[in-house]
């Protein structure tokens, strides 16, 4: 192992969009125990600090690992098409179209029935969009798409939280 491994070489998995979340979970638990500081306490100070960053980059690479947006943005950028999230805005027009019916119908919710439709719809996008990941990843490699579905599924991830906000305040 070396610390400039991919995180999918760090944990000894395929580097693809599905994974095994149970076996990454027991991989992440067996790096921790091989990289606790405290296993190099006798080895003094600069041992316990290699055994740190170790410690950090695997918390790291797990972070992105068990995460659907962040592995697929991973394996994206590591593919070569990175995301851009902050400066790549641009949408379908009917992607945009839903969104703003998404947007009227939130604002229009006044009890919990509407939310509860609303945030079933919410999931069910969300749920195409990472099954969409999965094939424009594993199946098509075609990483420039899945950049783009990428960034709409930040949108529909954005989305869900302004649901939860609106149910709390509706909730208050």
């Amino acid at each position: 192992m070396k610390l400039t491994d991919t995180d999918f070489e760090l944990f000894a998995v395929p580097a693809t969009f599905a994974q095994d979340r149970t076996a990454l979970d027991a991989r992440w638990k067996e790096l921790q125990r091989e990289a606790h500081p405290d296993r190099f306490a006798a080895q003094g100070a600069a041992a316990q600090r290699v055994a740190m960053q170790w410690s950090v980059r695997i918390n790291e690479a797990y972070q992105r690992l068990k995460d659907p947006i962040k592995r697929a943005t991973y394996l994206c950028e590591l593919n070569g098409a990175p995301i851009n999230a902050e400066s790549n805005t641009a949408m379908p027009s009917d992607f945009l179209m839903h969104q703003i019916a998404w947007r009227e119908e939130l604002e229009e919710a006044d009890d919990d029935t509407r939310i509860e439709k609303l945030r079933g719809e919410v999931e069910a996008g969300r749920a195409r969009a990472l099954s969409s990941l999965d094939w424009l990843i594993d199946e098509k490699g075609d990483y420039p798409a899945a950049a783009k579905q990428i960034r709409a599924l930040m949108f529909i991830e954005r989305f869900a939280e302004d649901i939860e906000a609106k149910s709390d305040q509706l909730g208050q």
